[in-house]
C-alpha cells in the first residue's frame, strides 16, 4: 500500500505562482509513475503532468510553459510548481501514483483558488 499526502495549495492571484508537495510514504519501493490530476466543480478528473519512472514528464496542453513536475526519490516526494497561474487552473488537484502490480493510489487533494 501506498499512502500520499499532497500540500501547498492556497488562494492566489492571477499571474502568481504555488508550488505543491506530494509526500509518499508506504510501499514506496512498488511505485512507477506518479502525476498531478485536477478536478474543478462539475468537471473531470483530469491528467497535468507526469513523471515517469524513467525521468520522462508530460503536460496537459493547457499547463505546458507554466508547470513543472518533478520528483525527489530521496525525500519521497512529488512537486508541481505553478507560474502564471490564470482563473480557469481553479481546482481540486490530487496526486496520483501507480504501482508494479497496476494499482492506482490517490492523495486527500489540496484546494487551489486562483482569483483576484
Amino acid at each position: 500500500q501506498v499512502q500520499l499526502v499532497e500540500s501547498g495549495g492556497g488562494l492566489v492571484q492571477p499571474g502568481g505562482s504555488l508550488r505543491l508537495s506530494c509526500a509518499a510514504s508506504g510501499s514506496i519501493w512498488s511505485i512507477v509513475d506518479m502525476a498531478w490530476y485536477r478536478q474543478a466543480p462539475g468537471g473531470l478528473r483530469d491528467m497535468v503532468a507526469v513523471f515517469t519512472t524513467d525521468g520522462v514528464t508530460r503536460y496537459a496542453d493547457s499547463v505546458q510553459g507554466r508547470f513543472t513536475i518533478s520528483r525527489d526519490n530521496a525525500k519521497n516526494t512529488l512537486y508541481l510548481q505553478m507560474n502564471s497561474l490564470k482563473p480557469e487552473d481553479t481546482a481540486v488537484y490530487y496526486c496520483q501514483a501507480d504501482d508494479r502490480d497496476f494499482r492506482l493510489y490517490w492523495g486527500q487533494g489540496t484546494q487551489v483558488t486562483v482569483s483576484s
